[in-house]
């Protein structure tokens, strides 16, 4: 069980000391930009550092010269921040659906307890709404709470449709005064290049695997050391994805999945079939089952006796992926088709 907090109790970030360096200096020298892009893979810390950032704006005295962005973890900013309750703090992202937000009210109204489990149960919708953005303008063109920074977190701003976007981009170019966005992207690449080109850049790399691991026992202190190593190793430089794959049992899958394409043309069938079955079974097992495909394919490549052979089917396997999601193809077939594919090369 993991014992992780959310990025917006997190007060703990490791890794990306060169990028806190480079908002300090900004921030130290007056020129603080109005627009921040924190970019970079996921779950690597991006909306911990988002929360560090505002967290220390809203704390921090004029004038002072400050060398981290650390706060007391018992001031009252830390905990308004926390459950997003300061009058001078926004997080912009996807609401529940119209359903949903009904369940919640009624929930509130007739005095129930609000707990993670029950948040955690409601659907969102699939994008941030131009309404939404528009209340943010509104909050931003406010005079602040204690003539200090007004800071908005936008988590993240890939999930901007196209009226949100152009919402956003009017407040970056025309920001108010004292007024700070922090801007989350897991693919920056994806956003209007009028939104990249108004922001200063964060770009946070993947944590080294002993960063990933240290924050596993942390986090999940009763895992077993080898699999701490194996799964800071597998994560790729992302504790996120490293945390929700011990808590999925990614390496029982990965080494099924080593097994059966290492064994090649003698590979056991009725063990491909297994698999295939489960990860067709359910949608989440279904993206732990193509991530990790993808991931064996990426490592083993370099080494292969046959690079080319290998090249093909991992081309193959990206297409397939691709299709069974956006036709809704039989994902045991896609599955099977996939191991079929590593095994013969």
């Amino acid at each position: 069980m993991t014992t992780a907090l959310s990025p917006a109790e997190n007060a703990y970030l490791i890794g990306h000391d060169e990028e806190i360096k480079l908002f300090l200096s900004a921030y130290n020298a007056g020129a603080l930009h109005h627009g921040w892009l924190i970019c970079g893979d996921e779950g690597i810390g991006k909306a911990t550092l988002a929360y560090k950032i505002a967290r220390f704006l809203l704390s921090a005295k004029a004038n002072e010269t400050y060398s981290s962005l650390d706060i007391d973890t018992n001031s009252p900013v830390f905990a308004q921040v926390a459950q997003k309750s300061h009058p001078d703090f926004k997080v912009l992202e996807r609401d529940f659906t119209d359903t949903d937000k009904k369940k919640l009210i009624k929930a509130i109204n007739q005095g129930e307890e609000i707990d993670d489990d029950m948040l955690q149960g409601l659907k969102r919708s699939s994008v941030i709404k131009v309404d939404d953005v528009r209340n943010v303008v509104s909050f931003l063109t406010k005079k602040s709470f204690n003539d200090s920074w007004r800071v908005v977190i936008v988590d993240s701003t890939d999930d901007l449709n196209t009226s949100s976007a152009n919402a956003l981009l009017k407040v970056l170019e025309e920001p108010p005064a004292k007024s700070i966005l922090l801007l989350i992207s897991h693919n920056p690449g994806r956003l209007l290049p009028t939104i990249r080109s108004r922001c200063a850049k964060l770009t946070l790399k993947g944590l080294k695997d002993e960063e990933v691991a240290s924050l596993l026992r942390r986090y999940m202190p009763d895992l077993a050391e080898k699999n701490v190593k194996q799964l800071a190793h597998l994560a790729g430089g992302s504790i996120g994805r490293a945390l929700r794959y011990a808590e999925n049992d990614a390496l029982d899958m990965y080494e099924r999945i080593q097994k059966i394409c290492y064994a090649g043309t003698k590979c056991d069938g009725a063990l491909m079939v297994e698999l295939a079955n489960e990860a067709a079974a359910d949608e989440d097992v279904w993206d732990l089952f193509a991530e990790l495909i993808c991931r064996f394919a990426r490592e083993t490549l370099p080494d292969s006796a046959h690079p080319d052979d290998f090249y093909v089917a991992y081309e193959e396997t990206l297409k397939i992926l691709d299709e069974t999601v956006r036709l809704n193809m039989d994902k045991k077939q896609a599955a099977l088709q996939i191991l079929s594919s590593f095994t013969s090369c």
